[in-house]
């Protein structure tokens, strides 16, 4: 018997959020939905779009990749540089030792 976990269950966002994550109109995201480029399933009369076709969808053209990096969650990547050193990475692992590497 299989029991769910929260990692078996799909993230799913409302057009609206999925419009403000992907920097796109509620439009765009409808006429995906209508041209069956994302995966949804509908919860009380309510569109709930599948995040990882949402990520695949976005990735499709330059035009949706754009927004995505300068009007959506993109915008934010760069501030979210890790400041606690207990878990940022060690930049060992980051950047291979040259010795290592050569030999």
């Amino acid at each position: 018997m299989k029991t769910n976990t929260k990692s078996n269950i799909p993230l799913r966002l409302s057009v609206s959020e999925a419009a403000k994550l992907f920097g796109v109109s509620d439009k765009t995201i409808r006429q995906a939905i209508k041209d069956g480029e994302v995966v949804y399933i509908v919860v009380r009369g309510r569109y709930k779009i599948n995040f990882d076709s949402l990520l695949k969808w976005s990735q499709q053209t330059k035009r949706r990749q754009f927004h995505l990096n300068n009007k959506g969650l993109g915008r934010y990547v760069d501030r979210w540089r890790i400041t606690n050193k207990k878990f940022s990475p060690s930049q060992a692992y980051i950047q291979p030792n040259q010795k290592t590497a050569s030999s």
